[in-house]
């Protein structure tokens, strides 16, 4: 817990880029959320998705704001650097999968019977949606570690932020392992959704860690080192995951290398298993990149002063 040192409310909260870049995430995200909910609507699972996204980073920035204008993070035992980068790089990720499924669901160039309004206030939704993502973009860019900067967390480096993507493409993993992939039919594809569970569960518990500040030694290693340990250890699962998962879902011997002419859109099983298998290779990759960066990475305490750059 720090004390506070000089006024109770941080001007810098908004008379800095970082303050413009979170201004500008809260009138976008209430202007999404009021168009909305006005005349452009939503419905489906696909729509309550996209609503359940913007109410949520829209929330927790208002959260954050408040909470960095007026000084009170500085009484929770969080690093407060670590929680906020954290953030913004989740919520660009959840913006731009927003952005880019309410227009392929909800906006169509020809104007419904009611009148154009309705397709005019989807598009500005859309535009708005976009412009957020870039908001929160430009506060992960402003958080992020320079080069030479002094460390204090894991989360303000680029092994921190491939960590938040990580997480991010795993959970679209898991939501097309639940629509109807049928990774039950073979031991193989169970290992393989364990593999992805154990890989995420282990990527949010370093995130929380380095959230918290707790980023001491961890099972008798500096916690940099054992981050080196955990990452080489998911690469090898992933790489192993990832091509039993494609042998038995598309070798002939146990599945299809095509789709079914039969097989109705939106409710394919090999389209699951396709985006499993893509997703699968994306989070090998960012796993093989964020071993490389964490070659780099060395910590100091985290109990030093934080929140410099706001």
């Amino acid at each position: 817990m720090n004390s506070i040192n000089g006024p109770y409310l941080n001007k810098r909260a908004i008379c800095s880029p970082l303050g413009a870049a979170r201004l500008c995430q809260l009138a976008l995200g209430s202007a999404v959320v009021a168009m909305v909910t006005h005349s452009a609507g939503y419905s489906g699972s696909y729509g309550v998705f996209c609503m359940v996204v913007w109410c949520l980073c829209f929330a927790v920035s208002v959260l954050v704001f408040f909470l960095d204008a007026t000084r009170l993070y500085s009484y929770l035992p969080i690093s407060w650097d670590n929680l906020t980068v954290t953030c913004a790089a989740l919520a660009t990720l959840m913006y731009v999968t927003a952005s880019v499924v309410y227009p392929l669901f909800f906006v169509r160039f020809e104007c419904p019977y009611s009148g154009c309004d309705v397709r005019d206030f989807r598009i500005a939704v859309t535009i708005c949606s976009i412009a957020a993502s870039l908001a929160y973009g430009a506060e992960v860019v402003l958080c992020r570690a320079k080069s030479g900067q002094t460390v204090v967390g894991h989360m303000a480096t680029v092994s921190g932020l491939l960590k938040v993507v990580q997480g991010f493409v795993a959970c679209i993993i898991f939501g097309a392992l639940a629509n109807g992939s049928e990774y039950s039919r073979y031991g193989a594809t169970i290992y393989c959704v364990v593999v992805y569970a154990l890989c995420f569960a282990l990527t949010a518990l370093f995130v929380i860690l380095t959230v918290r500040g707790q980023n001491k030694a961890v099972c008798c290693m500096p916690f940099d080192h054992c981050m080196v340990v955990y990452t080489l250890m998911a690469v090898l699962l992933y790489l192993s995951a990832s091509v039993v998962w494609s042998v038995f879902c598309f070798d002939t011997k146990y599945g299809s290398p095509w789709r079914p002419a039969s097989c109705p859109w939106g409710k394919c099983p090999w389209d699951s298993k396709v985006v499993v298998a893509v997703l699968s290779f994306v989070n090998l990759g960012l796993y093989v990149a964020d071993l490389i960066y964490s070659q780099r990475i060395r910590f100091v305490s985290s109990r030093l002063p934080t929140n410099t750059r706001v």
